[in-house]
């Protein structure tokens, strides 16, 4: 299979602008994107390029929006693809906790938590920021839960959780690793993520424990989930928050007690949670930038959800909201 490499090229360019673009041609099928300053690359399949499709929709940014989109395609087979994907791919450790790598890469220290994934076409390799936040929350929610229960280790057992926009699948696949109601529920509007995700599941033996389906935050139930994850975009974000409240359990229907008094006194997010009382479903959303926390808590409140606390790396945020 071909892939044509889409070189856009933004002046002035910002984050800001780059995602703005990104959102705005990710429609047409590009299946992944990388931001090289100043320009942000996409890759498509060679059967769904349209070039006049792209240039219609990237003129718009020369009339309202203040900078300038040129761009340029070349060609690329899935052979040199591979090598590409394989010479850039690195393993990853978080905290010392969890490794994500690819099925080369042989001879690395075991972690507690050790995620094997195919660098495909499909977003989310585990190397962006926003994604290393989610999984630092998925770790202090872990630790939330076992000071809950008096366990010695943190864990995600007696929550049913979902994983919204799951690329690879790496949050969900942790998510039931932690011991998260079976199954997980994992979506995707992009169909090659949501085969690459059922390959990783696989991959990670824990195909049974999660449940990969194609479609947009519609397909989320009413009053389902002890914790909902959304590593997307700011403006997907914006759009669905009332959906993602709709589908998180609230205060009293909720199946277990959350409650969690640290007795940890330093300034870190433990502490910062210590004063609450968690009996509501989590929101936990990422795949933007710190100046945009507060739009973002805005419309969480505006649909019931309470701000709990955030972490942020290099200008990218994740916030956790209790409904």
């Amino acid at each position: 299979m071909s892939y044509i490499e889409v070189s856009m090229q933004i002046a002035p360019f910002s984050e800001e602008s780059a995602e703005i673009v990104m959102a705005t041609v990710e429609e047409l099928g590009f299946e992944s994107f990388t931001v090289e300053e100043p320009f942000l690359k996409g890759y498509i399949k060679k059967e769904d390029f349209s070039a006049h499709h792209l240039k219609c929709m990237l003129s718009f940014f020369d009339q309202t929006s203040g900078f300038k989109v040129d761009w340029s395609a070349n060609l690329v087979q899935d052979e040199n693809w591979n090598k590409v994907w394989e010479s850039n791919f690195e393993p990853i450790v978080i905290d010392n906790e969890c490794t994500i790598k690819a099925s080369f890469h042989k001879g690395l220290p075991l972690t507690r938590y050790n995620i094997t994934i195919e660098p495909r076409m499909a977003f989310g390799t585990g190397h962006h920021q926003t994604t290393e936040l989610m999984v630092k929350w998925l770790f202090k929610i872990g630790e939330w839960r076992a000071a809950q229960t008096g366990a010695k280790e943190k864990h995600l057992r007696g929550l049913q959780v979902l994983d919204m926009g799951t690329g690879t699948g790496i949050l969900a696949i942790l998510a039931a690793k932690m011991g998260a109601v079976r199954a997980v529920h994992a979506i995707d509007v992009d169909i090659a993520a949501v085969n690459s995700a059922k390959e990783n599941v696989w991959k990670n033996r824990m195909h049974r424990a999660t449940t990969i389906l194609y479609g947009d935050a519609s397909l989320i139930q009413a009053s389902k989930y002890d914790l909902i994850l959304a590593n997307i975009n700011r403006n997907i974000l914006l759009d669905d928050m009332a959906t993602y409240a709709r589908g998180l359990r609230s205060t009293e229907e909720v199946s277990f007690s959350r409650r969690v008094k640290s007795r940890r006194k330093s300034a870190d997010l433990a502490s910062a949670a210590s004063e609450s009382d968690f009996t509501g479903g989590l929101l936990v959303v990422s795949g933007f930038y710190v100046e945009d926390i507060p739009m973002l808590k805005a419309e969480a409140e505006k649909n019931g959800l309470r701000y709990i606390a955030e972490m942020s790396k290099d200008g990218w945020a994740a916030v956790c909201f209790e409904k």
